[in-house]
C-alpha cells in the first residue's frame, strides 16, 4: 500500500497537469476490502493511484470520478458488496462502503 506521503506527492504532481478526482472511503458496514480513510486518485486519462477495493466496486467509483472531474460536483458512491457470489461478480465481501468522490483542485 502507498503511504500518505506518496499519495499526496502523486496528487500534487497530477493536479499540476489536470483536474483529478479523489475517492475516499468514508463509511463501512460489514466485511469490506478497505478501511475508512482509504484513498484513490482518479485521473481522466486512466492514470489511477491507490485503491478503494478493486473489482466491480472500484470500477463504479472510477466512473463516478470521471463524472466528478467533468461536472465538479462531488458525490457519494455506495459500493454494495453483498451480492451472491457468481462468475459475474468479483470482490463480493459481504459489506457496504460509502466512498466520497471530489474533484481536485476544486
Amino acid at each position: 500500500m502507498q503511504t500518505s506521503r506518496t499519495f499526496y506527492k502523486n496528487l500534487r504532481r497530477l493536479i499540476d497537469e489536470t483536474p483529478v478526482a479523489v475517492a475516499t472511503v468514508v463509511a463501512v458496514r460489514g466485511s469490506v476490502p478497505r478501511e475508512v480513510g482509504a484513498k484513490m486518485i482518479i485521473h481522466p486519462l486512466g492514470q489511477h493511484h491507490g485503491t478503494v477495493g478493486g473489482g466491480c466496486g472500484e470500477a463504479e467509483v472510477i466512473r463516478a470520478g470521471l463524472n466528478v472531474i467533468e461536472t465538479g460536483q462531488p458525490q457519494i458512491v455506495k459500493v454494495d458488496l453483498t451480492e451472491d457470489v457468481s462468475m459475474d461478480s468479483m470482490g463480493v465481501c459481504g459489506g457496504i462502503m460509502d466512498v466520497y468522490v471530489e474533484r481536485w483542485p476544486q
